[in-house]
């Protein structure tokens, strides 16, 4: 192993003495100095790899099945990385069909867009993520603000206790009241709005939260 040692020196040395002779030429061995250095590099680090293969007493095939492990391994996480966001397109589809109002964002020349599949009673719903928080909401271009349900408001940290219900509005159950609040962020897959202006509906009168236009407008 020492002698390997003195090997590897002799051969780092050796590489350092040809970049430091051609530094003015550019070039060492016909190779551009850089291309030399990366090469070297990799090269000492190929010397200790194959001897530390050969040091271990494994078999010559069981050598190349480990490299050729190794070899689809590193292949790939390199694919996985290149087309993460193909692989997330793919995730986002697949949990789109399995959980109802799963945004599904997609990314074309840089631009992001999210889409959401009609829910089984014919509605669009949307998963929001309001202060960092789940919400269900369902998507209604007719309500001019979006409008919380009281219970929502409590799990997104609205003190409910504290709200003034002094807005008139209309729903489906008829005219009620609601009080003003500010969400600090609402988004929808990756589409993030911040300070938005809500409406918290009075206790009972809203089954569900709504995603109105205030929110839909900005798009």
């Amino acid at each position: 192993m020492s002698r390997l040692l003195w090997i590897i020196f002799a051969i780092i040395g050796g590489g350092l003495i040809l970049l430091v002779v051609n530094h003015d030429s550019g070039s060492t061995l016909g190779l551009r100095n850089d291309a030399f250095a990366q090469t070297l590099y990799l090269g000492v680090w190929g010397v200790v790899l194959a001897a530390a293969l050969l040091g271990s007493g494994l078999r010559l095939g069981d050598i190349a099945r480990q490299l050729a492990l190794w070899t689809l391994i590193i292949l790939a996480l390199v694919a996985g990385y290149q087309y993460r966001y193909e692989l997330q397109d793919v995730a986002y589809r697949i949990t789109g069909g399995l959980v109802p109002g799963s945004p599904l964002t997609l990314r074309e020349d840089g631009q992001i867009s999210v889409m959401l599949e009609k829910s089984r009673n014919g509605h669009f719903e949307a998963l929001a993520d309001i202060n960092n928080i789940s919400i269900r909401l369902l998507v209604d271009t007719g309500a001019t603000t979006t409008v919380i349900s009281t219970s929502d408001a409590g799990r997104i940290g609205i003190d409910t206790n504290a709200l003034r219900f002094d807005v008139p509005v209309m729903t489906a159950n008829g005219p009620g009241r609601a009080a003003r609040a500010t969400a600090d962020t609402i988004s929808i897959g990756d589409i993030s709005r911040r300070r938005v202006p809500v409406l918290v509906a009075e206790p009972g009168r809203l089954a569900q939260s709504l995603l109105g236009m205030n929110f839909l407008g900005t798009l």
